[in-house]
C-alpha cells in the first residue's frame, strides 16, 4: 500500500465468503450444465460448440452466443464449478458473464447482445437509475484515490477520473436532497433529467477502473508458499474449536457455542495487502441500500464484479484447509460491504442462508473503535 496515504484512503470492506448446503440438483436454464450432465465450461470443446471461447479466455465479439451465458450466475453454477476446485471455469463463466453487462461501459463486445441489467441486481441495490447521497460519496471518495495513486502509473486514466469522473460526481450530489427529504424512498434518489445531462449515465455503477491482483502483485500465487492464509495456524485446532471437541488452539479466540469462533490472523500478510488493493482499487461497489431502512453501505457481488482469480482460490484454501467444517458445503456465494464510518449502526444482526458462513475483516487496525473488544 502506498505510504502516506492513510488519512484520505477510502474505507476498507470486510469480505465473506459463503458456503451453503450443496444442491443435488442444478437446473438445466442455469446454461452451464444440460438435463444430460454434459460440461459445457470445463474447457469447452469448439468443435461441437463452435460459438464457445476457449475457457481460458474471454471470449470476442465473434464468439459470443447470448443464448449460452445466463443473464447472472447463480449459486448452484457456483458451487457446480467449485465442486470439483474448477476455478479456471468458474472465473471464465462470470467473466464472460460480466463482460456482456452494461456495467462495462468500453468492451469489445457486439452492443446490439449486450443485456439490460438483470432484475436481481436491480432489486438488490444494484440498479443504474438511482442512487443514495452516501453510495454517491463512496463513489467520490474512490475517484479521489484513484486519480491520486495512479497518477505516475496511469496518467491518462488518473486523468480521466480527475477531469471527467470527480466533477460529474460533485454536480449530481448538489442534486440530492438531504434524507429526511426521502422518506417516501427510504433515502433512495432517483437520477434527474439534469444528472443526467451531467453525464451521470456514462459513469455511475461502471467498471471504470478493473485492476487484477496479477497487476497488483504478480507473485501472489508464489508467495508464502502459494498460500493466501497463514502458514502458522492450526487448522486441525480450529476444526476442533468448532466442533467443540478439546481445548481451543492457541491461534484462535473462541466463543462459548459451538460453530462460531474467531481467528486472528487468517491471512499471510502479502494476501491481506493485495486484497486490501483489489477492493480499494476497483469500482466495482454497485449494490446501494436503503439508508432509512437498512442504514449505510455499498456492496460488490461475485456474480456482479467481484470475481478477481484471487477471491477464489482464497475460497478453495479455506475450503481445503478445514475438510471436517467444509465437507459436502460447496462455495455459493461471495460478496463485500464497505460501511460509512459516519453512520451510527453497520448491518443489523441477522443469520445468512448458510451451512458454513467465513466473514474476513480485513480493515486497517485504525478502524477498530474497540481495540480490546
Amino acid at each position: 500500500m502506498t505510504n502516506g496515504d492513510n488519512a484520505a484512503r477510502p474505507k476498507l470492506p470486510f469480505l465473506a465468503v459463503v458456503a451453503l448446503i450443496s444442491c443435488t440438483l442444478i437446473r438445466p436454464s442455469s446454461g452451464f450444465v444440460d438435463v444430460s450432465g454434459s460440461n459445457h465450461a470445463e474447457e469447452p470443446n469448439n468443435d461441437e460448440h463452435p460459438s464457445l471461447p476457449s475457457a481460458s479466455s474471454q471470449a470476442t465479439e465473434d464468439e459470443y452466443d447470448e443464448d449460452f451465458f445466463p443473464p447472472i450466475a447463480d449459486s448452484d453454477d457456483i458451487s457446480y464449478f467449485f465442486s470439483t476446485y474448477d476455478l479456471d471455469g468458474l472465473h471464465w463463466a462470470l467473466s464472460n458473464i460480466f463482460a456482456l453487462s452494461p456495467r462495462n461501459p468500453q468492451n469489445n463486445v457486439n452492443k446490439s447482445i449486450r443485456r439490460e441489467l438483470s432484475p436481481k441486481l436491480v432489486s438488490r441495490g444494484g440498479g443504474d437509475n438511482y442512487t443514495t447521497e452516501y453510495k454517491l460519496l463512496h463513489d467520490l471518495e474512490q475517484a479521489r484515490y484513484l486519480a491520486r495513486v495512479l497518477k505516475e502509473s496511469k496518467p491518462s486514466v488518473a486523468d480521466y477520473f480527475q477531469s471527467t469522473v470527480i466533477p460529474i460526481y460533485e454536480e449530481v450530489l448538489k442534486n440530492i436532497p438531504p434524507l429526511e427529504d426521502l422518506s417516501r424512498t427510504k433515502g433512495l434518489y432517483a437520477f434527474t433529467k439534469a444528472d443526467y445531462e451531467s453525464g451521470i449515465g456514462n459513469v455511475y455503477n461502471k467498471a471504470l477502473y478493473i485492476e487484477s491482483a496479477d497487476e497488483i502483485n504478480p507473485t501472489w500465487h508464489t508467495q508464502n508458499g502459494g498460500s493466501l492464509l497463514n502458514n502458522q495456524l492450526d487448522f486441525e485446532g480450529i476444526q476442533n474449536n468448532w466442533f467443540g471437541h478439546g481445548q481451543n488452539s492457541p491461534t484462535t479466540s473462541t466463543t462459548s457455542i459451538p460453530g462460531a469462533l474467531v481467528v486472528d490472523n487468517l491471512l499471510s500478510t502479502s494476501a491481506l495487502q493485495t486484497i486490501r488493493q483489489l477492493l480499494l482499487r476497483n469500482t466495482h461497489w454497485y449494490q446501494t441500500k436503503t439508508p432509512l431502512e437498512f442504514g449505510k453501505y455499498v456492496g460488490s457481488y461475485v456474480d456482479d464484479g467481484l470475481h478477481d482469480p484471487l477471491f477464489l482460490q482464497l475460497a478453495k484454501q479455506l475450503h481445503e484447509s478445514m475438510p471436517r467444517i467444509m465437507k459436502g458445503h460447496e462455495l455459493k456465494y461471495m460478496w463485500a460491504y464497505k460501511y460509512d464510518s459516519e453512520w451510527e449502526s453497520g448491518i443489523r444482526l441477522h443469520a445468512d442462508q448458510a451451512a458454513v458462513n467465513v466473514n474476513l475483516w480485513v480493515s486497517l487496525d485504525g478502524a477498530d473503535l474497540e481495540v480490546e473488544g
